[in-house]
């Protein structure tokens, strides 16, 4: 008996309206040791670091079928590890190329003290640290266990910023947050480059309290818990997920001597208390802060962390361009915001995680990654690229069809039209993104063109084909049904 063949094309307007985009594997073969952090050392390689909570970040290239992965750097026997403690932050050298100096955040053994460290690679081996060439640059005594913060990264300005916690419990009831005399609950700014005053750092005579009345690497102040933070290569602005004490998670833009609040408020509103926490006050004097420019309710439902993201400026989902992405930890919800001239727009839900979200990451090319809790690390795949669900917007002069094959015909046919001369790739990719058929590879004129695949040797699952010609993509995908 013959088989039916049937191919579906799925369209983003018969979806629900969050799903834009899925979330696909990025590296199946390989499994991870609680990852909480990604990026890539800006040298080119396309190499892709992950840090694992338990003490160790991993180096592999930025394959989607391959399975090997290289210990970078192991301090596990100098971390604690546990709940918000850890190897928690990873930050390359704008001049890692020339120097290979990287830097460390993670949480120390004997006394859960935030140490802030620079390592440098082996020498003769790009894949290798040497563990032996640790240079301490903070060491900042933690009263709690949790709020921890972890995250670093380099300015645009070359500096660099270190996301530190209140120092823990519930309520900072030290209100360290508040205090310029303190390190903890900030956003903090250092010159690893210029050394001075007897430390291992220097402070950018551009900080707030540079010149006196507070910490000098104080950059702003008032944080809760920026457990992730980045800076959009685009626009420069520092976007930080802070999470929230038990009403409200925020979105706060991380400006130059700001002070975003905590613990004076909560998101928008004021803070009462730890217990009989009141969620919507407004009795408080918010005077010379910065609000947020998101919060959700972290109290309803079953959201609860907020895990701060970035804003996209990859190729691969041109319908996330120009947003800022974010999750939930406990709901797994990842949203979109984007933000313009003081002004949010364009928020939605646009998907979730497959286990409960710790953090984002971007490899040298700007794509983005979803890092989960089952282990796994994943990526965008845009169910419709190139195709605005609101206006059909199909770049001028391009189109791309498919025309539903005879149910026992296991050929589905393809149509395209391009305006210009050039090289024209139209493939099938499985749904973990490997491509398994070539159907054209060809320079070609501009005109309208057919072409077929034969889908009689694949299983049924969900595939997508993808034209691309010059710098346009159009991609869809289909189920096919056996």
């Amino acid at each position: 008996m013959k088989k039916f063949y049937a191919i579906v094309l799925l369209s983003i307007l018969s979806l629900p309206a969050f799903s834009q985009v899925d979330v696909v594997q990025a590296f199946p073969n390989r499994i991870f040791s609680a990852p909480v952090f990604l990026t890539h050392a800006g040298d080119a390689s396309n190499r892709i670091f992950v840090v694992q909570q338990t003490g160790s970040i991993v180096v592999f290239p930025n394959d989607s079928s391959g399975s090997s992965k290289t210990t970078f750097l192991d301090i596990s026997n100098k971390i604690i590890f546990g709940s918000e403690q850890g190897a928690l932050g990873l930050a390359f050298h704008p001049a890692y190329s020339t120097n290979r100096f990287f830097y460390v955040n993670y949480t120390r053994l004997s006394d859960g003290a935030t140490i802030v460290s620079r390592f440098q690679t082996q020498s003769g081996d790009p894949n290798k640290a040497d563990s032996l060439s640790e240079l301490v640059l903070l060491t900042i005594a933690q009263p709690f266990a949790n709020h921890n913060g972890g995250m670093i990264m380099f300015g645009q300005d070359g500096y660099l910023y270190i996301g530190m916690g209140d120092g823990g419990s519930g309520g900072d009831p030290g209100n360290r947050a508040q205090n310029p005399n303190e390190l903890l609950g900030k956003i903090l700014r250092i010159d690893v480059n210029n050394p001075s005053g007897g430390n291992n750092y220097g402070i950018p005579s551009t900080n707030p309290y540079a010149g006196g009345g507070g910490r000098g690497e104080i950059y702003c102040i008032g944080m809760r818990n920026p457990w992730r933070f980045s800076q959009d290569p685009a626009t420069g602005l520092i976007y930080a997920g802070d999470v929230g004490q038990g009403c409200w998670e925020e979105i706060s833009l991380i400006t130059l001597g700001g002070n975003c609040g905590w613990k004076i408020m909560e998101g928008m509103f004021c803070f009462v208390s730890v217990s009989g926490t009141q969620c919507n006050e407004t009795n408080c004097n918010t005077t010379g802060l910065t609000l947020p420019i998101k919060q959700y309710s972290s109290h309803t439902g079953n959201e609860c962390s907020v895990t701060g993201g970035y804003v996209y400026r990859g190729s691969r989902v041109p319908l996330l361009s120009g947003k800022y992405i974010y999750a939930d930890y406990c709901s797994a919800k990842i949203w979109k915001l984007q933000y313009s001239g003081g002004v949010i727009s364009d928020t939605a839900q646009i998907g979730n995680a497959p286990s409960p979200v710790y953090s984002f990451g971007v490899d040298q090319s700007n794509e983005l990654y979803v890092l989960c809790a089952n282990g796994r690390v994943y990526r965008f795949l845009s169910t419709v690229i190139g195709i605005d669900p609101q206006g059909n917007n199909i770049p001028d002069g391009y189109t791309l069809e498919q025309n539903y094959p005879n149910p026992f015909n296991p050929v589905t046919n393809f149509e395209f039209r391009i305006p210009d001369y050039g090289l024209v790739s139209l493939n099938i990719y499985d749904v973990i993104g490997r491509e398994i058929a070539i159907i054209v590879n060809d320079e070609m004129t501009p005109g309208t063109y057919k072409a077929e695949w034969n889908a009689s040797e694949y299983p049924s699952g969900v595939y997508f084909y993808k034209l691309i010609a010059g710098n346009v993509t159009l991609e869809k995908k289909m189920v096919l049904i056996k």
